[in-house]
């Protein structure tokens, strides 16, 4: 019998779809070759910026931007061959998942279907009437085909079904077998941290099919859990998940931009990698949402992927990748982000905005033999994940 603390796989509920031998192998073979040009493949980029770009860059007196940088590595035939395989391996993933997804869409929409008739547990509130950003439209965010948001038919969950399975291939299972690492890591730093801390209400942001979600019941099991997307599908999906593994969330389809809750409402607003996937503008209007919707004394938490001012030039070059090669536009920008100076300007008062970097759930439950799995990617930096935010 599969337990969560399984860490050879992904954990099974009831929508997350089913493989055949084949349909795995072929999984398996676009998560080890994503594990192969992370570590046999890319570390070749460093010794051509040594080697290559970084004289030049020298020579000419230029500093070390990402322009750049970006320059003179794009005219270098060993990052175009890195690259290429980059987004090879990208395209790939969904397609593997997108191939059995379709093939038991029917049964899949059906449970979920019955799942939203006769609820055990949460609740699920879709709006029909809701205008999904034109920054989720205007682009297949991740290659993700059709995104987070479009459906292909009644009651749709393709785009939950294909999101679950691919965050784990793309991860290489590195967020743990519920992909939940981000959430919990955030949940994880602010039990221990902030003992006396003991939220009521929590709202996690843009929560696609729930994966970090979920991980705040572990931590607050009394605690009032609601979660908000855009995207129906992947709400539906969400909801369906949720209820298989036996955890209460109210999801409800709303712009974290516009939320539709009472002033002071949650103890604690989380966002996990979503700020990355909205414009500047968008951002600093889910700031002041959260600022707003916060009780004094509550949190606001955004875990993301480390910003470019903590890195090296070559580190941040190679990180920025996504935004031009992984239809991630709004990638640099969300790395560019000035916690004290965004959050300022959202109405937290400044000297209660933070930067932490929150040792990975998932690695501190595993046995020392197991830690390899966290090393040449670009997830949890090496067991930590950066997280910013304020108090109120």
């Amino acid at each position: 019998m599969q337990t969560i603390n399984d860490t050879t796989s992904q954990y099974r509920h009831n929508v997350l779809v089913q493989m055949t031998h084949d349909e795995e192998a072929r999984q398996e073979f676009v998560r080890s070759f994503k594990q192969y040009l992370a570590l046999n493949v890319s570390p070749g980029n460093k010794k051509v910026f040594e080697e290559n770009v970084e004289p030049q860059l020298q020579a000419k007196g230029q500093g070390q931007s990402l322009v750049e940088i970006g320059r003179l590595m794009k005219r270098e035939e060993y990052y175009q061959f890195w690259s290429s395989l980059q987004r090879c391996s990208q395209e790939m993933m969904w397609n593997s998942v997108q191939i059995p997804v379709e093939r038991q869409l029917p049964e899949l929409v059906e449970t979920a279907r019955e799942t939203r008739a006769k609820p055990t547990l949460g609740s699920l509130m879709l709006n029909p009437d809701l205008k999904t950003p034109d920054y989720h439209t205007a682009i297949d965010i991740h290659c993700m085909p059709g995104g987070y948001h479009s459906e292909f038919g009644a009651d749709d969950v393709a785009a939950g079904a294909v999101y679950d399975r691919a965050v784990y291939i793309y991860s290489m299972g590195r967020m743990g077998p519920l992909n939940d690492d981000i959430g919990a890591s955030t949940a994880k730093w602010l039990k221990e941290n902030h003992p006396e801390f003991q939220p009521k209400r929590i709202l996690d942001l843009g929560c696609t099919v729930g994966h970090s979600t979920l991980a705040w019941a572990e931590y607050y099991p009394e605690a009032e859990l609601y979660a908000i997307d855009v995207g129906a599908p992947v709400l539906r999906y969400a909801h369906a998940r949720a209820e298989s593994l036996g955890v209460k969330v109210n999801f409800i389809q709303m712009n974290a931009e516009q939320l539709d809750f009472p002033d002071g409402h949650f103890d604690v607003v989380n966002g996990s990698i979503l700020i990355h996937e909205t414009s500047k503008k968008a951002a600093r209007s889910i700031f002041r949402e959260c600022h707003r919707v916060l009780r004094e004394g509550g949190v606001m938490l955004h875990g993301e992927t480390p910003p470019y001012k903590d890195l090296p030039p070559y580190d941040a070059f190679m990180l920025d990748w996504d935004t031009r090669n992984n239809n991630e536009p709004f990638w640099r920008g969300s790395h560019l982000i000035a916690p004290h100076t965004d959050c300022s300007e959202a109405g937290f008062d400044k000297d209660k905005v933070f930067e932490i970097l929150a040792p990975s759930a998932f690695e501190s439950k595993l046995s020392q033999r197991y830690t390899h799995v966290f090393q040449g990617g670009d997830f949890g930096g090496g067991g930590q994940w950066y997280v910013y935010g304020a108090w109120k």
